[in-house]
């Protein structure tokens, strides 16, 4: 197996279309599309929401899903499985996530409108909704500084995840073993 490695900026359409052809050039036909990019900024209070935040969450967390998949469903076949990131905040919103919790239940209703289209090819279209997960996410902005010692505490397992732990929610669902599983949302919650 190979890893290549492909950085731009999935806010521009463009890079998401030159994405999808550079991998498919480099790897051949896609059969497994994890879309799992995202961005979240923590805020006290929606006035303090500008405009150009509100558009940029949207942007990486929505509209490059459509970008990306739009691109490389044309050359997707039978059996492929698409596999986008929601999260528990697109059903128990926090307060401070203003826009990224309702950017996560886009997903959602993304996932479950494209799983219904795209079943008659024989596609799968499923999405893992992590619960609070320790990522680079969290440290960078994604939850404000007062809020990083307890983050996650709140679970019923008293923890925030690892990456780790929510890694097999999206191999099963890559997998032969998930063939009959489509428009589902995959809970990795911590209990919540």
């Amino acid at each position: 197996h190979r890893i290549y490695l492909m950085p731009g900026d999935i806010a521009k359409e463009s890079f998401c279309r030159k994405l999808v052809k550079d991998a498919e050039k480099a790897m051949g036909q896609i059969d497994i599309l994890v879309l799992n990019a995202g961005t979240q900024t923590a805020l006290r209070d929606i006035e303090e929401l500008t405009t150009e935040q509100l558009v940029h969450t949207f942007t990486v967390n929505v509209f490059s899903m459509y970008w990306l998949v739009k691109e490389a469903l044309p050359n997707m076949k039978a059996g492929a499985s698409i596999i986008t990131t929601s999260s528990i905040q697109g059903f128990k919103p926090s307060e401070k996530l203003i826009d990224y919790a309702p950017s996560k239940h886009a997903v959602v209703g993304f996932t479950r409108a494209l799983a219904q289209q795209v079943a008659k090819r024989g596609i799968r279209v499923n999405s893992v909704a992590p619960g609070p997960i320790w990522t680079a996410l969290q440290v960078t902005g994604g939850q404000l500084p007062e809020d990083l010692h307890d983050f996650g505490q709140d679970t019923p397992l008293g923890r925030a995840g690892q990456p780790a732990e929510v890694a097999g929610a999206y191999v099963f669902l890559a997998s032969d073993g998930a063939s009959f599983v489509t428009a589902a949302v995959y809970g990795v919650p911590g209990g919540n």
